[in-house]
């Protein structure tokens, strides 16, 4: 199974508009991040988790010429804007794209985008073609890649899935992993996690508390995302264990 990376970025994306501070005017590649979302590929099937709002660019960058169904963590915007650029791979394919996602999720594209599902009148225009599937806690296939959702929360309230796709999980956006789903995040080989920077956060995993999640989860390795502009890659790589990194665009994982 292949990862990659498409997006390591928090939602604002990395350079910040109207920000000049060192990270954002950095001329290393690895402080440029688009917005989080991760592809999937086994030898027959691909899958992409979250179309962010750089989705098009990050589908041109990586080649990647068929989807066989979109993943959504939840329903934030960062992690749905690109979702009508998934109208190519409709006329590529002739056929609905699967969608499965949270119903919340769900009625947020509904609400987002209510041409895609005929709830407002038709321009004439082209629309995206899905065919969407609640998940809930469920493992669920696609092709021949097996999906297990990880219930998380997002704030206070809000419900987000990671989601443990053969021996990697992808568990972005978060700030709290109940003990049901730590357990199925026992026996990873590697792990990608929320980290969005130093100083406390709302709803995201902070570093200091994406280290010691990984400390309960004990992978192998384990990446950070939804990186914000405080994180220097090369200044505050140091300051990891040495089994954990910041993830980067373009980051690639076979397992």
């Amino acid at each position: 199974m292949r990862y990659t990376v498409l997006g390591s970025g928090t939602s604002t994306g990395v350079p910040s508009v109207a920000c000049e501070c060192s990270v954002c005017v950095s001329t290393d590649p690895k402080d440029k991040r688009q917005r989080t979302s991760l592809l999937v590929q086994s030898e027959s099937t691909t899958v992409v988790i979250d179309t962010s709002s750089d989705f098009r660019q990050q589908m041109l960058t990586n080649n990647v010429l068929d989807i066989d169904a979109v993943v959504f963590t939840h329903h934030h915007f960062d992690h749905i804007g690109g979702f009508d650029d998934v109208r190519p791979y409709n006329f590529r394919s002739g056929s609905p794209l699967p969608v499965f996602a949270l119903q919340e999720t769900v009625d947020v594209l509904h609400s987002t985008f209510p041409y895609a599902f005929g709830l407002v009148e038709s321009t004439g225009a082209s629309t995206p073609d899905i065919d969407i599937h609640i998940v809930d806690d469920a493992p669920f296939v696609v092709g021949d890649i097996e999906i297990i959702p990880i219930p998380m929360r997002h704030g206070k309230s809000m419900r987000v899935n990671g989601y443990r796709i053969g021996e990697l999980a992808y568990c972005t956006d978060t700030n709290h992993i109940p003990p049901s789903s730590y357990e199925l995040l026992r026996g990873l080989d590697t792990l990608i996690i929320d980290g969005l920077r130093w100083e406390e956060h709302p709803t995201h995993f902070t570093v200091g508390q994406a280290l010691q999640a990984i400390e309960v989860i004990k992978p192998r390795c384990a990446y950070l995302t939804h990186i914000a502009h405080q994180i220097s890659h090369e200044r505050d790589s140091a300051k990891l264990p040495h089994n954990v990194q910041f993830a980067f665009d373009g980051l690639t994982i076979t397992l």
